[in-house]
């Protein structure tokens, strides 16, 4: 088929719009209620589960072997651990980033009582006051503080305005589209996912493309904390491809163009068959793409695993400078994701067998040895002596 139309001025917004509204792990109600309103405005069905993963359901020939989409929604941020003398906030991160990352950030202090603006600064943050102590100072959460822009010099003064422990802190995104497709920001680990994602369907929408089975569009609330899709995948599912970012920096092969397709992460490889469909897809259809491996790196498809779905798992990748930091995407790998998303979902069943959750051995799939096909059967195929 040919490649996919997918509108770019449609994945651009819904990533300014994305990017603008905070969700800090567990702060995602309000960015949950927008993609699902988005999803009604598309006319895409979707349920939501009782914390706030969105199954948007795209329907195919087929209810089996259904296949499932997934980015997560939610970023990262931090929480407030205590109430210092000064006034000021001590934080704890939420998900795993560098405080060296949070230093001189504007940020959003959300309490019971209503939001309140600050600024993320280590302890020692003037230079005319300390010098060169500025420079030499230790790096980590806790020797950084929030100083809230409103009346707070002391513990009773800030707690009188409403703050209390526990209130959750959304780092400004800072977003700039620039004119030769690249974009800057804070969260696009995975808002630029999701957007991809919402692009795909609003493409397989407007296209009237139809699918060999169901496609489910999963975007989960907890990935930056581990537990992403870890109970979000129905029963008859049977594939999960994760879209999310891949490093770009030095000893990684990721780039900012096209896609990256995963092979591993820290949890171990992706599956071999799906894999290399994907690879094929972008192959057959003349989209860049390249290989790589993460050492320090899970996604949705490795807490699905760990939480029980027997899935085949894949991850899809943006190529992303400076990840959980200040980073910069390009709009060139966004659209190939997209079209690699549509590509797949749209593709022939290949593993028929998958349907089943038990089965023989009739239809199992197979890997290159180096032997030809079923060679165990044949003696006279071995390199060697028969076992």
């Amino acid at each position: 088929m040919p490649l996919p139309n997918i509108d770019a001025d449609y994945l651009k917004a819904q990533l300014g719009r994305l990017l603008s509204t905070p969700s800090p792990t567990g702060y995602t109600d309000t960015v949950v209620r927008y993609v699902s309103k988005e999803l009604e405005r598309l006319g895409v069905p979707f349920s939501v589960t009782r914390r706030g993963a969105i199954l948007a359901l795209y329907r195919g020939r087929e209810l089996e072997g259904a296949r499932a989409i997934v980015s997560h929604l939610d970023t990262l941020g931090a929480t407030v651990k205590m109430i210092k003398d000064n006034g000021r906030l001590e934080l704890v991160p939420i998900g795993t980033w560098s405080a060296r990352a949070a230093e001189y950030v504007r940020c959003t202090i959300f309490s019971d009582e209503g939001s309140f603006r600050g600024t993320i600064l280590p302890l020692k943050a003037s230079g005319h006051t300390f010098n060169k102590e500025v420079d030499t100072q230790p790096v980590g959460w806790p020797h950084v503080e929030v100083r809230i822009d409103a009346d707070c010099y002391d513990r009773k003064t800030t707690e009188a305005i409403g703050i209390h422990i526990g209130d959750f802190v959304a780092i400004d995104p800072g977003t700039e589209f620039l004119d030769n497709g690249y974009i800057v920001s804070r969260h696009l680990d995975d808002k630029a996912g999701c957007a991809v994602a919402l692009a795909a369907l609003k493409a397989m929408v407007d296209g009237k493309v139809r699918t060999p089975v169901d496609i489910h569009f999963i975007f989960t609330i907890a990935e930056e904390v581990g537990s992403g899709a870890s109970s979000v995948l129905l029963e008859n599912v049977v594939a999960m491809v994760s879209i999310d970012n891949g490093t770009t920096a030095p000893g990684q092969n990721s780039s900012e163009f096209g896609v990256t397709v995963a092979m591993a992460d820290q949890v171990g490889p992706f599956d071999y068959h799906l894999t290399r469909k994907l690879i094929r897809l972008c192959d057959q259809n003349g989209i860049r793409h390249q290989r790589d491996v993460f050492r320090y790196y899970r996604s949705d498809s490795a807490s699905a695993v760990e939480g029980g779905a027997d899935v085949r798992t894949a991850l899809i990748t943006f190529g992303i400078d400076a990840s959980h930091g200040y980073e910069r995407i390009h709009m060139h790998a966004l659209k190939s994701l997209a079209e690699l998303t549509v590509l797949y979902a749209s593709s022939p069943v290949e593993i028929t067998r998958d349907i089943e959750e038990l089965a023989g051995l009739e239809g199992f799939t197979e890997q290159p040895t180096g032997r030809a096909p079923h060679s165990e059967d044949d003696p006279s195929t071995h390199d060697g002596p028969p076992a």
